[in-house]
């Protein structure tokens, strides 16, 4: 039973100066889980000891986000892309499929951009990245008064009303309103300050007032040298799941999965499909192999102009 379990141990290790917090549980090939903006790793827990049962899972909290440490720093995808790899060297790991959440996402592609020689594969869950859209919520935290109206809203009776508020309008099961709930967790986090603080330079590092500014459209084609998979909540209110559909023509071979009945969350609303969906993803991959002189090719010839990759799948589960 989920409730009778033993939470799992958060660990510390400290990486320039800065301390890192993080989960590693199970053992075999090692998945890393990097979770969303203002989240951490306990977004993860729904389908952590699932995937241990094969695999090692290291889930991190990025630095400004959970319990690690929330410096004045660089937040942008590529100085997390360069944190993941320092964490997985000192834990003495080589080589991971690195799974991604909404900016995570966006962290993971550029993860396995940085560093091909040690991304087996790539699983994206409603990633950042393939389009300007996002909901107006993150796009506001651009905005400079954010950090005064946050602290006002997370004051502690004002703060109960407002995530109170937030979960019961999620209960009254419109799509519209499905990720109302995480929202309110993370109104909670930001009770903290420095997670307010932190959070204003991640979300400046990628969003504007017209939307998302990072892409990962341009480097896609580089997948052709690795798994990669996508995961979409039919109802996403923070990112469109339209999204999906853009990845189609320049990443070959990318298998996709449109979840009806979830929001941005699906590893929290529907983790059963989401281990399945990732198990059978690892199973039925070879992990990328990097090989240099391909790497050179490809970034040499670049991507292929307007193609529509045919072996793309898409699959709606009912």
């Amino acid at each position: 039973m989920r409730g009778t379990e033993d939470p799992l141990e958060v660990q510390y290790v400290t990486i320039h100066g800065h301390r890192r917090a993080f989960v590693k549980a199970g053992s075999g090939p090692a998945i890393l889980l990097l979770h969303g903006m203002a989240c951490d790793h306990t977004t993860w827990n729904p389908i952590i000891r699932r995937l241990a049962r094969r695999h090692t899972v290291i889930a991190p909290d990025l630095l400004g986000h959970g319990r690690s440490d929330k410096p004045r720093a660089d937040y942008s995808v590529g100085g997390y892309a360069n944190g993941m790899r320092d964490l997985l060297t000192v834990l003495g790991i080589d080589r991971v499929t690195v799974v991604g959440h909404s900016l995570g996402g966006g962290v993971a592609m550029q993860f396995a951009y940085q560093f091909p020689e040690r991304t087996e594969r790539v699983a994206l869950i409603a990633p950042g990245g393939l389009g300007r859209e996002v909901t107006p919520i993150i796009r506001a935290v651009t905005l400079p008064g954010f950090h005064t109206a946050m602290g006002l809203a997370t004051l502690p009776g004002v703060r109960h009303a407002v995530t109170g508020s937030l979960r019961g309008l999620k209960r009254t099961g419109h799509p519209v309103l499905r990720d109302l709930g995480e929202i309110a967790d993370i109104v909670e986090h930001l009770k903290d300050p420095r997670s307010r603080r932190a959070l204003a330079h991640v979300v400046r590092a990628c969003v504007d007032l017209r939307g998302q500014i990072i892409t990962m459209v341009d480097r896609a084609y580089l997948t052709q040298e690795m798994p990669l998979c996508l995961i979409w909540g039919q109802d996403d209110q923070v990112i469109p799941a339209t999204h999906a559909a853009r990845i189609r023509s320049v990443a070959p071979g990318v298998r996709v999965t449109i979840t009806p009945g979830c929001g941005h969350f699906p590893h929290k609303e529907d983790p059963e499909l989401v281990v399945s969906t990732l198990e059978r993803f690892i199973r039925t991959t070879q992990p990328a192999t990097h090989h240099r002189g391909r790497w050179r090719a490809l970034l040499k010839n670049g991507a292929p102009a307007g193609v529509v990759i045919p072996d793309s799948r898409v699959v709606t589960i009912a």
